[in-house]
């Protein structure tokens, strides 16, 4: 009984219960992703499009399996492309958007005109917009002083990442990624040990890692250099500059491993600093307690704001997705 009410509902289903609704009624479209994170986020994409004709409605794929992820929205919605006006995919890019139709599932999700992805890696990646975080910081602290510099940081990680990310798409292009997976990539990149006053030396580790996997891979495939080079312009070609590749690199390693930690050690200053203040403040013992015991209670937790952060939407990569889903919304009129 699953089974056969999944095969039945498709676009045309969305369709004919749109064409019985009230004239008056606002039409409604179906957005199915890959998880319940996504939901908040896609949301927040598609807000924008919603008037008084149409509306939006994100969802998990299924209801009965509770099956997730990527390969379950394209796997259940793409065969036979069931998909339409009334019914669309919103999945994140990984790496399909990059290795340009490589693989099947990069084909459905570039090619279907009811298929939309983050053009970066993932949900994760936007949350993660260097030029946002020191208003997560804020958020999370309540404290405005600029004590880091996040664009100038995750440029400079970006350029130092970028020629192994070159190789990295390269190798999944052609079909020769066990050589060099997602998973080598995450454990180079990762800058170890930071420090907020002098993050400098862990921009040279990632710096040396890299160099060191570059010297293996050009010993593994001496005669590659002119597929590097093409790859390299293609992805450049695609968006990808060497101080935005963070935006391109595993969501959840960026979140995790990368990020994260780095916040937690800025937030943990700009803590202390506002407690500081508190403590020397010109008041009485109890009217300083009051203020402590205040600030204290207003604090956020970090990962619970970098996931609310919407600061992303003036990136260029998300503006490319509006004008996907514009296009959309045009031609279905």
């Amino acid at each position: 009984m699953g089974n056969r009410l999944k095969d039945n509902i498709n676009s045309q289903y969305f369709e004919a219960a749109n064409a019985l609704t009230s004239k008056k009624a606002r039409r409604r479209i179906v957005a199915y992703v890959e998880s319940y994170d996504d939901i908040y986020f896609w949301r927040t994409v598609l807000s924008e499009f919603e008037n008084d004709k149409r509306y939006f409605e994100v969802m998990l794929p299924s209801k009965v399996n509770l099956t997730r992820g990527k390969k379950s929205v394209l796997m259940n919605f793409l065969e036979g492309e069931p998909l339409g006006k009334d019914m669309i995919a919103c999945v994140d890019a990984d790496y399909d958007y990059l290795i340009q139709g490589r693989t099947a599932q990069s084909r459905r999700v570039l090619k279907s005109p009811y298929v939309f992805h983050t053009y970066v890696y993932a949900i994760e990646n936007y949350q993660c917009y260097a030029p946002s975080l020191h208003n997560v910081c804020v958020s999370v602290t309540l404290n405005d002083h600029r004590i880091f510099d996040f664009r100038e940081y995750f440029s400079q990680f970006s350029e130092a990442i970028f020629p192994l990310f070159v190789w990295s798409i390269m190798l999944y292009r052609n079909g020769k990624y066990p050589k060099f997976t997602i998973s080598d990539l995450n454990r180079i990149s990762d800058p170890g040990g930071f420090n907020v006053q002098n993050p400098a030396p862990s921009i040279a580790n990632v710096k040396r890692k890299v160099q060191t996997k570059i010297h293996d891979l050009q010993r593994q495939f001496p005669d590659a250099k002119q597929e590097y080079l093409s790859t390299k312009e293609d992805i450049k070609r695609l968006g990808v500059t060497p101080e935005t590749t963070y935006l391109y690199i595993q969501g959840h390693h960026l979140f995790d491993t990368v990020v994260s930690p780095i916040l937690s050690k800025v937030c943990n200053l700009l803590r202390q600093e506002r407690q500081n203040e508190i403590y020397h403040a010109s008041a009485h013992r109890t009217q300083k307690r009051n203020e402590m015991s205040c600030y204290e209670n207003s604090l956020q937790d970090i990962k619970a704001m970098l996931k609310k952060n919407n600061g992303y939407m003036v990136s260029e990569q998300f503006r490319r997705l509006q004008d996907d889903v514009r296009r959309y919304l045009d031609g279905g009129r």
